[in-house]
């Protein structure tokens, strides 16, 4: 297969910088959580989502103009750069301020803003047509497979190891070693040595492009509404794009807010638990990248999409009736295989639907779309209400009903649908 070497480097070199971003990830919601501040995170959550509706139709025009190699380079290097400063500063003060620790969260989602749009429209750019199926399973397995690292990883850096043993899923492991819980600059400096070692490992990366790219020389905004004025075209892509995508938006909720207080104030439990969560989540979306074209290969992309939008809504409603960490290991085994099930089909959908040329500011649109419901959704999780008691599990039934309601508006456009076999 024509460009196998190049696949394998970006592989790679997503593997390497996924583990430490992950463990960031977990980090910081638990550092805020620890500290009794989640009140105070969910507006960093906000902002940060906020910022995003700026940076990511300039992060998908960026996509599509320059060469998708040079785009991860310069954002590994500048984001490695950054975060080797705030170490520093940890380093020198022996701790980071609340806001530091957000600006790395904040770092970071800009950082995927940018890394995930490119890394498909690349990996489109560089992948035979009828690999494409095959192609989102294989980095859906990679990325899950980083993620389960990155938990167990976080799970040793938070709780540290009393008397040699470690609790991950419920089950006591002897690593035979006894260390403190790393402070969280600690953390950061292993992302932010990631972040240059995947620069090292793409700048290897030589490829011969399989779609035709045109030059375009008009203005930002003239660009953007190129992909705009395609969606547009093109209705029922767009709508598409925009309701599969709601599955991702409630993991988002869930993993960096509504999942460290339901483990704090809904469980009682501690930090190997939240992160042990995400280790179920990791287990449930390999287990999705291997299996889901076997079990959709008969069914059509919208119809597989519809299944796994109500087996979600199920999950959270599930969540919200129960009080069992069992359970909740459960559910986020579910949770990965449901949200990676969808985000298979849904790019193997688009990438099949729409142009190379503009792929990056299409997916631009869609991801502001996103973000516009997951503030809706942030801001109503933030009233007082949703932060008493365990009132948490309130926002998993209202997560529930949401993605009962998308399915619905689903249902009602299926004929409309590309339905086309996954």
């Amino acid at each position: 297969m024509k460009n196998r070497q190049a696949l394998i480097l970006i592989l790679i070199a997503n593997i390497i910088s996924g583990i430490a971003q992950g463990i960031s990830m977990i980090a910081i919601p638990w550092f805020f959580a620890k500290q009794g501040k989640l009140d105070s995170f969910i507006w960093f959550f906000i902002i940060t989502n906020i910022l995003s509706l700026i940076w990511v139709p300039y992060a998908g025009i960026l996509i599509d103009k320059y060469s998708r190699k040079s785009v991860f380079l310069l954002t590994n290097l500048f984001s490695g750069m950054l975060l080797l400063c705030l170490c520093y500063i940890g380093f020198k003060q022996g701790n980071l301020s609340l806001q530091s620790v957000a600006l790395v969260f904040v770092l970071t989602s800009m950082n995927y803003n940018i890394h995930y749009p490119n890394l498909y429209a690349f990996i489109q750019e560089i992948t035979p047509q009828k690999m494409y199926g095959k192609i989102t399973s294989i980095l859906e397995i990679q990325g899950q497979a980083t993620n389960i690292i990155a938990g167990a990883i976080a799970v040793l850096l938070l709780e540290g190891s009393k008397n040699g043993i470690i609790e991950v899923l419920g089950m006591q492991i002897n690593i035979f070693s006894i260390f403190n819980s790393w402070k969280i600059h600690e953390i950061f400096l292993i992302d932010a040595i990631t972040y240059f070692a995947s620069f090292t490992i793409i700048s290897m990366i030589s490829y011969v492009a399989l779609t035709e790219r045109k030059e375009e020389k008009t203005k930002i905004l003239t660009r953007l509404k190129i992909g705009l004025k395609w969606l547009d075209n093109n209705r029922i892509t767009f709508l598409f794009g925009i309701l599969s995508y709601f599955i991702f938006t409630t993991v988002m909720i869930e993993g960096f807010y509504l999942g460290a207080a339901y483990v704090s104030k809904h469980l009682n439990a501690s930090g190997d638990v939240y992160a042990s969560s995400d280790i179920a989540y990791s287990a449930g979306a390999i287990f999705s990248g291997i299996f889901i074209r076997h079990i959709f290969q008969k069914i059509n992309i919208p119809a597989g999409i519809i299944i796994l939008t109500l087996a979600t809504s199920s999950l959270f409603m599930i969540l919200f009736l129960t009080n069992s960490i069992s359970i909740f290991y459960g559910m986020l085994f579910v949770l990965g295989l449901t949200n990676a099930g969808s985000r298979i089909l849904r790019v193997t959908y688009l990438f099949n639907n729409i142009p190379n040329q503009i792929f990056g500011r299409t997916a631009s649109i869609f991801k502001i779309c996103n973000i516009l419901v997951r503030i809706i959704l942030l801001l109503l999780f933030s009233l007082s209400f949703f932060e008493q008691a365990n009132n948490v599990i309130y926002a998993f039934l209202t997560l529930s009903l949401f993605l009962l309601l998308t399915a619905g508006l689903l249902m009602s456009k299926y004929r409309k649908f590309d339905l086309k076999i996954y």
